[in-house]
C-alpha cells in the first residue's frame, strides 16, 4: 500500500477531530499535494483583536506573541473604550467583569490608548512589525473626540495605524453607556471620520445592523443610515464590524442581497466587512445554504472581507483559534483567490496603506519633516 496513504490513514486514526485535520491540510502555507510551502507559512492576520477588557484587565502583549506563535503572523491591538463600573448599590461585592454581569452603566476609558501604546513599545521593532495597534478610547458623541485622537498621534508616533473597534449602535451595550448616546448622524462621529480620512486612518466601526428584538416586518433602519454615513466620509477606510451581527442582533431577511447590493455600489467600495467573532461565525456557518450563500458573497468580492477573531485577551491557543476553526466549513468553500484575501491579503493591502499615510502625516504635524513619497501599497500576498 501507499506509504503516503499509511501516514494518512494513520493521521486520521489518531485525531480526535479528523474534520479538523482535513481541514489542517486545506490552510494556507500548509503543505498540500506537493506545493511548496508559502514564505509566510501563517495561517492568517488577525483583524480584530482586543488585549483588554470591560475592566481594563487582559494579558500581556508578550504573552500573546507566544499565542500567536507560528499561526497568525500579524494583528491589530487595541482594548475596549469601555469600562464598567463596580457599582456596590448594584452588586455588592461581586465585581462584574464583563457588561452583561451588572445593571451598573458602562463609561469610556480613555487611558486605554496610552495602554496599548506602552505594550506596543515594550516590544522588539521586529516584534512591533506584526502589531496595527488602534486608537480606541474615545467618546463618539464628543466634538473633541477627533482632538483626542490628535494628541495621541502627537504623543505616540510611531505607533497607531487606525481608530476602532467602537460602537455607534449595539445590543445592550449603547443603553448602558453613561451620557448622550452615539448616533450615525451626530456631527461628532462625522468629524472623526473626516479626520482619519485625512490621516489615512484605518477605522474599525461596530454598529448592528437592527435592533435586537425587531417586530415582524419591520425595517432595519439602522442599515440604511449606516450606509449614508459611510457615503459621506468615501476617503476614509472603513471596516464594518461582524456584518453589523450580534449575540441577540441576526441576520435580517434578504441580509445576503442587501450585503450584495451594498458591495456593488461604487459609494460604497471604501467600506470592507469583517466577519470576525464566535456570534457571527454561528450564523454563517449554521447550514450548508447560509455556508454557500456566505462563500459565494465573498468569492464574488474577495477584495471586501476580512478576517478576524474578536477574542478579548485569550489565555490560550485553542481558545485564540477557536473562531479560525468554526469557520473551517466556509473555508473550505472559498477561491484560492479569496480566502488568501480574507485571511491575509486584505489586512496586508488596508493596513501596509494606512502604515505609510498615518507616518507620512505624523512627519507633517509632529516631527516638521517632509513626507516620504508613498510606494503603492502591497496587495500583501506576493510572497505567500
Amino acid at each position: 500500500m501507499n506509504k503516503m496513504f499509511l501516514i494518512w490513514q494513520s493521521r486520521i486514526i489518531n485525531c480526535k477531530n479528523a474534520g479538523r485535520l482535513l481541514f489542517w491540510f486545506l490552510l494556507p502555507g500548509v503543505h498540500l499535494y506537493g506545493q511548496t510551502p508559502a514564505k509566510d507559512s501563517s495561517w492568517f492576520y488577525d483583524s480584530h483583536f482586543h488585549l483588554t477588557n470591560y475592566i481594563q484587565e487582559g494579558i500581556d502583549v508578550h504573552k500573546f506573541l507566544e499565542i500567536m506563535g507560528g499561526k497568525v503572523g500579524r494583528s491589530t491591538l487595541f482594548g475596549i473604550p469601555l469600562q464598567q463600573q463596580w457599582s456596590y448599590e448594584n452588586s455588592g461585592d461581586f465585581a462584574p467583569n464583563y457588561y452583561l454581569a451588572s445593571d451598573a452603566p458602562l463609561y469610556y476609558y480613555s487611558f486605554t490608548d496610552a495602554y496599548i501604546a506602552m505594550q506596543y513599545k515594550s516590544l522588539s521593532k521586529e516584534e512591533q512589525e506584526r502589531f496595527d495597534p488602534m486608537i480606541t478610547g474615545f467618546n463618539p458623541t464628543d466634538l473633541y473626540a477627533a482632538d483626542h485622537i490628535r494628541r495621541v498621534l502627537k504623543l505616540f508616533p510611531g505607533v497607531f495605524s487606525g481608530i476602532g473597534e467602537f460602537s455607534i449602535h449595539k445590543e445592550f451595550v449603547s443603553a448602558k453607556i453613561a451620557g448622550e448616546k452615539a448616533s450615525l448622524t451626530n456631527p461628532a462621529l462625522d468629524s472623526i471620520l473626516n479626520f482619519a480620512g485625512e490621516v489615512g486612518l484605518v477605522v474599525i466601526l461596530h454598529n448592528d445592523i437592527d435592533v435586537p428584538f425587531p417586530r415582524s416586518g419591520q425595517e432595519p433602519y439602522l442599515m440604511k443610515r449606516l450606509g449614508n454615513l459611510f457615503r459621506r466620509h468615501p476617503n476614509t477606510s472603513i471596516i464594518w464590524a461582524h456584518c453589523g451581527l450580534g449575540r441577540i442582533v441576526q441576520p435580517v431577511q434578504d441580509q445576503i442581497r442587501m450585503l450584495e447590493a451594498a458591495l456593488g455600489d461604487p459609494t460604497l467600495k471604501h467600506v470592507t466587512i469583517d466577519i470576525s467573532w464566535e456570534e457571527v461565525a454561528k450564523y454563517l456557518v449554521s447550514s450548508r445554504e447560509t455556508i454557500l450563500s456566505a462563500a459565494a458573497l465573498i468569492n464574488k468580492y474577495p477584495d471586501r472581507f476580512i478576517f478576524g477573531t474578536d477574542e478579548v485577551a485569550p489565555a490560550t491557543q485553542d481558545k485564540y483559534l477557536k473562531v479560525y476553526y468554526m469557520y473551517g466549513s466556509l473555508f473550505a468553500q472559498l477561491t484560492a483567490e479569496a480566502r488568501l484575501k480574507l485571511l491575509k491579503g486584505n489586512y496586508s493591502r488596508l493596513f501596509d496603506a494606512a502604515r505609510i499615510k498615518v507616518r507620512n502625516w505624523e512627519k507633517v504635524h509632529v516631527l516638521d519633516k517632509e513626507p516620504v513619497p508613498p510606494p503603492t501599497p502591497s496587495s500583501g500576498i506576493e510572497n505567500q
